[in-house]
């Protein structure tokens, strides 16, 4: 008797994880980059001193829209208007101590990164704006600081969205971000 009620108990748990429905996989999948980028890997460091220096600084949470044969850089996204670099959620950051930003003090905590491109140059800006859907949540009055640099052209094209950070010089990242054709890279201090 035990072994039936089991064997249906089990058939029941069955059906019912079976019977969940699962969003399909996205067509811009979400990633992170972080600063240092093995961050994430810290708690397989056995060394202390070494896990402590891999303690996360910055987390940049985004998604990977693809190219697809597509002009992406005055044609898909218009030179001049805000982009929400990437696709879906609005790409954020996360500074875990304070940095400098644009020459600019900002508080340890998360912010939305938004870029205004243009052909030569993108202007990248923090804004306190959370947990929006692209760009219909954006509101320009809510950035806190900004920096424009030169884009350079890619050697090899980029299909997906890409970005990185990486240490520039001591207490000196770049946030690295390249799609299509163009790349650009963003100076921030740690403090």
């Amino acid at each position: 008797m035990n072994k039936l009620l089991f064997i249906i108990a089990v058939v029941l748990m069955g059906t019912t994880v079976n019977a969940q429905k699962f969003a399909k996989m996205d067509k811009s999948p979400m990633d992170r980059a972080y600063y240092p980028d093995e961050a994430p890997h810290r708690t397989f460091e056995k060394n202390i001193a070494k896990q402590k220096a891999l303690f996360p600084q910055m987390r940049v949470t985004y998604s990977r829209p693809a190219k697809k044969g597509r002009e992406v850089f005055g044609k898909l996204l218009k030179f001049g208007e805000a982009w929400r670099i990437g696709a879906n959620e609005s790409t954020e950051i996360l500074f875990l101590n304070d940095v400098l930003f644009g020459g600019k003090e900002i508080k340890a905590g998360r912010y939305t990164l938004i870029i205004i491109p243009t052909e030569k140059e993108w202007t990248l800006k923090l804004n306190t704006e959370l947990d929006g859907w692209g760009n219909y949540g954006y509101d320009a009055s809510k950035d806190i600081a900004s920096v424009t640099v030169p884009v350079t052209k890619s050697t090899k094209e980029i299909e997906n969205l890409s970005i990185a950070l990486y240490e520039a010089s001591e207490k000196k990242v770049h946030l690295k971000i390249g799609w299509d054709a163009t790349v650009a890279e963003f100076p921030i201090t740690l403090k």
